[in-house]
């Protein structure tokens, strides 16, 4: 048995240096990211997979007009026929250019699930994609040799080395990218303002920076939100790199009755609701964020972003406000670093240097069309004058063509006789008869003028720079007036959450301070509060809709109570009450709460009385009964306060002293004064007093407590058979110091006497301090002066009377 040995197998290892491998190789990788994959090119803005996606879908004619296709053909045949990577990587680039939260310009229009800013698309087998109208400006012309064309990985197909670019989608849109070494972010802008800046520069090449933002002041999110700080944004279109703030769009609303809430439309970029209802929780967890009762989301498709924080009672909504900025996603930082590739080489551009270059790119463009156009034209008119020459001796061409053996021969000839060119030649034997008419021949010398005209325009293009630029300036403000859209980021130069102070800034306070306050009940029983201890003024400027009945000093974290007509008081929070500063002595009311929408129930409020400490309430009812009530208050949050008799109810309650005095008015102009005094002060469940007697038919039009010096009657008669406002006739002003004191339960004394045409006042009011009366628009009235006489008629009115004060 004998042993083979086979022969040893010669080994080749070559000895190489790991260190020189590794540089090598991590600089060939470092190459590919960064030129082929992370990197957008300044001219189009566009990564190459993103150049790609955009070409091959507009070679499959996927057109806004056509109809959708599914997003994993358009992925198959990127990656089939152009990109060299999986299609995972496909599909995300092309969801990203589809979703409008992401571009503030999508060049993708999907359809279906394609994301949100909290949840990832759905696969590429189940949505649909086509080109949206954006993308069509960016592929334009590509079939006019207006860009190199490379091959693709295997030399089998050509892609563009760049797209045609119709407006300046690298800052339209921004980019972001992680390469080797570098990175860039670059914000969004508005399309308008960056057309509008460009076109400036092209007017004005020597415009500086400073120049441009005029045109484009800072960036312009897809989701809109609010931008703190231009510093950053200068120095960013300086040099390229910078940062600033962004900020959600917060509004201070009631979101109950008796709630306040700090509603969210819009957010940072590409930050999602449910990211900042998260961290919210977290905070309000972790005890970093304070005064917030609950946070919900109604964001929907109709109605966009919406999310509502309550706020706690007592707590400062913008001093939440501030809370949720420093604690959560709400407020956010951008840093731009505009790094892109210019000729091949990465680098940093400013605002300037990112137009310059595409402007540079767009000349060409339009200037290697402009050539390609030229030569078809100029190729298209050697054809025309050949026919034209072909039509004048149309029955000798015939002779010739039909007397040859051959095409060979027949071209020879024709060249020979009318002294034809090849091309023209071939194109005339190529022709069917029936275009050799003399229909034909007027249609041919009409395109020969068209073409002469055309080759005209295009060699004024090329020869001349200031035409080329033109047309570059027209074609973009043709697009921008296609595709632009107003701004939607507030751009703000300052913080308006502080407010400088002795060069330090004054924070909010979180929880409301007890401070003194005036709670009001105007006059179309509306509520609100006015900081400020010093009691309401008039003044000339306070309109119908100012006016207010009842007004008494209270706290900002106290409680008052509100009396309505059946006699019920309901306790209500006075820090609930919207709250208005004090400005010259006349704060404006328009922001008051209604009675009915505060307490949640449909209410008829008469007055506002205090509900802590030792005050005596006062009422008055509309048959003329008066209660003084002593400080004796249920614990429940509604109670009764005053016995009613079937019929009535209460006109007027407020605040009553020992030392006011109670003045009633009735429609048949008698007047009672008595003093509060005299009227014993009863528990809570009593019915009152008899006040004024109220003659028959008449009514108890007005009643008040006022100090016994200082208060005007105001009385306006109409006719009793007029309708109520339209038929006021008079009007009288008169001090309370000239009506006797009476006791109560009589029918005191007469105030106002009647013209012949008179028998009724429409309207009283007790006022103290000079009385001041508005008209139905809200303008001031003039009213006389003080009649001394205690039952003197009125002045004739011109205008009605519709409030006083």
């Amino acid at each position: 048995m004998s042993t083979t040995v086979s022969p040893t197998v010669a080994e080749n290892i070559i000895e190489i240096d790991v260190s020189d491998e590794m540089r090598g190789s991590f600089l060939e990788y470092a190459y590919s990211v960064i030129y082929a994959r992370a990197l957008p090119d300044a001219r189009d803005g566009c990564k190459p997979v993103q150049r790609r996606i955009l070409f091959q879908m507009s070679q499959m004619g996927l057109r806004p007009e056509k109809g959708h296709v599914k997003s994993q053909s358009v992925v198959g045949e990127v990656m089939g026929k152009l990109h060299p990577h999986g299609d995972a990587a496909i599909y995300d680039a092309l969801v990203r250019l589809a979703q409008p939260f992401n571009l503030r310009l999508p060049l993708v229009d999907g359809h279906g699930n394609f994301g949100s800013l909290d949840d990832g698309p759905a696969a590429a087998r189940y949505t649909e994609a086509r080109l949206a109208p954006a993308a069509m400006d960016l592929v334009s012309n590509l079939d006019e040799d207006v860009v190199d064309f490379v091959p693709n990985y295997d030399n089998r197909n050509m892609q563009p080395d760049v797209l045609p670019a119709g407006f300046p989608q690298l800052l339209v849109n921004g980019a972001m990218g992680i390469a080797v070494g570098m990175a860039t972010n670059i914000a969004p802008h508005n399309l308008g303002e960056v057309v509008a800046a460009t076109c400036h520069l092209i007017d004005n090449p020597e415009a500086t920076t400073a120049d441009l933002m005029r045109f484009v002041p800072g960036p312009d999110l897809p989701e809109g939100g609010i931008i703190v700080g231009l510093d950053g944004i200068r120095e960013a279109y300086e040099t390229g790199r910078g940062a600033f703030k962004t900020r959600a769009k917060i509004t201070v609303e009631r979101v109950t009755a008796r709630k306040q809430g700090l509603v969210i439309t819009e957010l940072p970029y590409l930050v999602g609701p449910e990211r900042v209802i998260e961290k919210i929780k977290e905070a309000v967890n972790s005890k970093k964020l304070q005064g917030i009762s609950n946070v919900s989301n109604l964001t929907d498709r109709h109605h966009g972003v919406r999310l509502v924080v309550e706020v706690k009672n007592g707590f400062n909504p913008q001093a939440v406000m501030s809370q949720l900025f420093k604690h959560t996603p709400l407020e956010d930082n951008f840093s731009i670093n505009a790094v892109a590739l210019v000729d091949g080489r990465p680098m940093t551009l400013g605002l300037k240097q990112m137009l310059e270059v595409y402007v540079k790119h767009r000349l060409s463009v339009i200037e290697r069309r402009s050539q390609f156009r030229l030569q078809k034209a100029l190729d298209r008119l050697h054809l025309v004058e050949g026919l034209l020459v072909a039509i004048v001796d149309i029955d000798d061409v015939i002779a010739i063509i039909r007397s040859s053996d051959d095409v060979d021969s027949a071209r020879t000839r024709l060249m020979d006789v009318f002294e034809l060119s090849e091309i023209q030649a071939d194109h005339i034997l190529s022709l069917r008869l029936r275009r050799l008419t003399k229909f034909s021949r007027i249609e041919l010398e009409t395109e020969q003028a068209e073409l002469l005209s055309q080759i005209e325009g295009l060699r004024h293009i090329l020869g001349s720079e200031q035409a080329l630029r033109t047309v570059v300036r027209d074609e973009l403000v043709e697009v921008s007036k296609r595709l632009a859209t107003p701004r939607r980021t507030v751009l703000l130069s300052a913080d308006p959450q502080q407010v400088e102070t002795a060069g330090k800034a004054a924070a909010v306070p979180l929880e409301i301070p007890d401070a003194p306050v005036q709670v009001v009940l105007t006059a179309n029983g509306g509520l609100i509060r006015v900081d400020g201890a010093e009691p309401l003024e008039k003044t000339e400027s306070r309109g119908i809709w100012d006016t207010y009945r009842v007004a008494i000093s209270a706290t900002a974290r106290s409680q008052v109570g509100l009396i309505d007509a059946s006699g019920m008081l309901h306790r209500v929070e006075v820090v609930d009450l919207p709250e208005v500063p004090r400005s010259a002595s006349n704060p404006s009311f328009a922001g008051a709460i209604s009675a009915s929408q505060l307490l949640g129930t449909e209410v008829c409020p008469v007055g506002l009385i205090h509900v802590d400490g030792d005050d005596i309430s006062g009422f008055v009812t509309k048959l003329g009964q008066i209660k003084r009530m002593r400080p004796d208050f249920a614990k429940a949050d509604s109670f009764e306060t005053i016995l009613l008799t079937d019929g009535d109810e209460v006109l007027f309650a407020a605040p009553c002293p020992d030392e006011a005095e109670i003045v009633m008015v009735t429609s048949d102009a008698q007047l009672l004064r008595t003093p509060a005094a005299k009227i014993r002060p009863q528990g809570r469940v009593a019915g009152g007093v008899v006040g004024m007697v109220i003659g028959e038919g008449a009514r108890l039009l007005e009643a008040n407590f006022v100090p016994s010096e200082g208060a005007q009657i105001v009385t306006v008669a109409a006719a009793a058979d007029g309708l109520f406002g339209e038929m006021q006739s008079s009007v009288k002003v008169s001090d309370l110091e000239i009506y006797p004191v009476k006791g109560r339960a009589t029918q005191g004394v007469r105030c106002h006497r009647f013209l012949k045409s008179e028998s009724e006042l429409v309207m009283a009011r007790v006022t103290v301090g000079q009385a001041i009366a508005s008209s139905p628009t809200g303008e001031p009235m003039d009213l006389p002066e003080a009649d001394p006489r205690r039952d003197g008629s009125g002045h004739s009115l011109n205008h009605e009377v519709a409030a006083i004060v």
